[in-house]
């Protein structure tokens, strides 16, 4: 018996009732009738077959705009846009709150350390750890009372200063409501602090070389004070344009002219803006100098004290020892015992 050719295609060898090859001529479904009837009928895509289509350019399918090929809808920009917005708002709130805020600079009282128009930044994250402000560090601070004038500040109008308190409600300009100044720490809670005609500042009796002065200025030949006590948790505040800042100098009459540590918004590090004046805001060498430091050689006193008595004391009683021994020996070669000591 003859056998029929492969197709080559891998299609049904012996398909059984699917196919016409391997039946008999006069098996039911195989006569022409039939095998017209399958050549006109439908394809199996249109008669909805379960065999699955891959949608794609080849078959002449599309998708639908705005949906990624897992079938959910892509988010467009625009819509999107607004979370983007709100998130880096909460951020940059966040960081002016905790981290680290921009000032400018509207006097010449820093001179020529920092300038008018100057933009700052400045550190609020090292308060919230109870650090205080240090001697020789330039800070940020709200008025304590009566520094800046009475004078009512004017609010910004129209559209550019609604912007301007929008941008500084996050901290990326400076309110001009805001009632702050900014000066350097010359003493702080427990210093004395000093300054005579034709003299130098002097704390805890050590005079400041204070290279940043403004060019020409004097330390303090325009108002000489001290000696002023600083009282614990309070700062003595000066301009580096000595003669052209209204400081703790001018002030005296209030709490001796001292400002609270609390009322310190932080310390200003960098001079960010312009950037040809960018530079960093660190503690001049003189407030590094031994001795300088009340606290601390009020704090060594007492180990200092207990160390001068206890020397003495020591010495006493070892010569005391070196003496009963002697004895001792003395006893032993007499009376071949060694006697017992009570002490």
């Amino acid at each position: 018996m003859a056998v029929g050719a492969r197709s080559g295609s891998g299609e049904g060898e012996n398909k059984g009732d699917g196919g016409t090859e391997g039946k008999r001529p006069d098996a039911p479904g195989s006569g022409p009738e039939v095998q017209i009837a399958a050549r006109d009928a439908p394809s199996t895509a249109e008669r909805g077959s379960d065999i699955s289509v891959s949608a794609g350019a080849e078959d002449g399918t599309r998708s639908e705009p705005g949906r990624t090929s897992g079938g959910g809808r892509q988010r467009s920009f625009w819509r999107e846009l607004p979370l983007l917005i709100g998130i880096a708002l909460v951020l940059a709130l966040l960081i002016k709150t905790f981290l680290v805020q921009a000032f400018s600079i509207p006097s010449n009282s820093m001179q020529n350390t920092l300038q008018v128009g100057d933009r700052v930044l400045v550190d609020k994250l090292t308060p919230w750890f109870g650090s205080e402000p240090e001697r020789g560090e330039i800070v940020v601070f709200h008025d304590p009372g009566g520094w800046l004038s009475e004078s009512p500040v004017p609010e910004p109008s129209g559209v550019g200063g609604a912007v301007q308190e929008a941008l500084s409600f996050v901290g990326l300009m400076p309110s001009a409501a805001e009632q702050d100044l900014i000066k350097r720490v010359i003493a702080v809670g427990g210093d004395t602090v000093q300054c005579s005609r034709g003299g130098q500042v002097e704390v805890n009796g050590k005079p400041l070389d204070e290279t940043y002065l403004f060019p020409g200025n004097t330390p303090c030949d325009d108002k000489p004070f001290g000696p002023v006590e600083v009282p614990e948790g309070r700062l003595w505040m000066m301009g580096d344009h000595r003669q052209d800042s209204l400081d703790s100098r001018f002030h005296q009459k209030v709490d001796g002219g001292t400002v609270p540590a609390d009322k310190v918004v932080g310390r200003a590090v960098v001079v960010a803006w312009p950037l040809t004046r960018w530079s960093t805001l660190p503690v001049p060498e003189t407030f590094e100098q031994k001795g300088l430091s009340a606290k601390a050689a009020v704090e060594s006193a007492p180990a200092a004290l207990g160390l001068a008595g206890a020397v003495p004391l020591v010495l006493w009683r070892r010569r005391r020892r070196l003496n009963a021994d002697a004895n001792a020996d003395v006893n032993v070669a007499v009376s071949g015992e060694p006697s017992v000591r009570g002490e």
